[in-house]
């Protein structure tokens, strides 16, 4: 392993343990709102289900929701998912949850700017809307975010120190439209304003999902020169593996995305010298959403200027066995966060100017 393959391990080590360094005991007591929310009703309207990270979002979220309605805080807190990632029919269902009663409403957008009317109306209404993972713009609802854009310029910045700050590029982009496809390709454009001597030689679009990364390299590989280093969003990391592989290609270095496939593919590549790693937000950060839904409910007071950042997990080589023995088949490595976590998150978060 070379110098600043280690330099960029220590530091992805680091990366990973934030979750648990920002909850530890040693931090301030968490300020929980004790406001009544046992009647309330809290729902997630989801734009997309078909890859693993969805999976394990909509599971983490059942479970979160299931043990906080046994504890009576909360009446019910079901989870909604539009056919196929479109605006009109997601705005249409939080409409209908607006006529059901839902006195907080979690929003995985299929667009940025799409469904601001319908949530605005929302808003009106009383109802707290929590933008999520594909926030909107709408000002009236709360923001949990991830940062994107960095995951993406860290990417670049770890193949410019393994290639020598020289070498072809091919960028795997999400689902069209959805802010976390903008945000991570912007920070991939940022690494490469940086990094001049790396050049983008194709893209194509994997939806977070490795059968279709798969299908769309494939397609894509007889038009392409070499490539040297492949820049992901998560979910697609096998898929493009499978795709070199069957044309015959030198497999690349590619950075990964979390997936438990992901990761059972790079174990077996740890053992010929293969050196990459791997990145993604946690699909169980859905519960961030879910506490401050639950906690503005309750009566804590959060600004809606602040975006509440959730911490990005990455695993380096050397988390990878323990990362790989904690996820479950076809599932995610994750982290989860409690209503302590999300207060101590919310408290943590400096207000808008500081």
């Amino acid at each position: 392993m070379n110098a600043s393959v280690r330099r960029h391990g220590a530091a992805l080590a680091i990366a990973a343990t934030s979750a648990s360094l920002l909850f530890s005991s040693g931090a301030a007591v968490a300020q929980v709102a004790t406001g009544d929310t046992s009647s309330a009703k809290i729902a997630l309207s989801n734009n997309y289900a078909a890859n693993a990270w969805r999976q394990s979002m909509l599971k983490t979220w059942a479970s979160t929701a299931d043990d906080a309605v046994k504890r009576k805080l909360v009446a019910a807190a079901p989870a909604f998912t539009t056919s196929e990632n479109q605006p009109t029919e997601q705005a249409q269902q939080i409409q209908n949850m607006i006529l059901q009663g839902y006195k907080a409403i979690v929003v995985d957008a299929a667009s940025p700017t799409a469904l601001n009317g319908t949530i605005k109306k929302a808003c009106a209404a009383g109802v707290v809307v929590v933008s999520y993972d594909g926030v909107v713009t709408e000002p009236c609802a709360y923001r949990v975010t991830f940062d994107f854009r960095k995951m993406g310029e860290k990417q670049i910045d770890y193949l410019a120190e393994r290639l020598n700050g020289k070498g072809n590029i091919l960028e795997i982009r999400g689902l069209a439209g959805v802010s976390v496809d903008g945000e991570i390709h912007a920070g991939i454009m940022d690494g490469i304003k940086k990094h001049p001597g790396l050049k983008i030689v194709g893209s194509v679009n994997g939806d977070w999902a490795q059968t279709v990364a798969q299908k769309a390299v494939s397609g894509i590989l007889p038009t392409l020169p070499k490539v040297d280093g492949v820049v992901t969003q998560g979910g697609d990391g096998f898929g493009v593996a499978q795709a070199f592989k069957a044309a015959n290609r030198e497999l690349p270095i590619i950075i990964l995305g979390n997936r438990e496939d992901e990761l059972q593919w790079w174990k077996t590549q740890v053992q010929s010298g293969y050196k990459t790693y791997s990145a993604s937000n946690p699909p169980g950060a859905v519960t961030v959403a879910f506490w401050v839904a639950q906690q503005v409910l309750a009566g804590k007071k959060v600004p809606k200027e602040i975006d509440i950042v959730a911490p990005l997990l990455y695993l380096n080589e050397q988390q990878l066995p323990d990362a790989l023995a904690k996820t479950p088949q076809g599932g995610v490595a994750d982290i989860a966060f409690s209503q302590q976590d999300t207060v101590k998150l919310l408290d943590a978060t400096p207000a808008k100017g500081k």
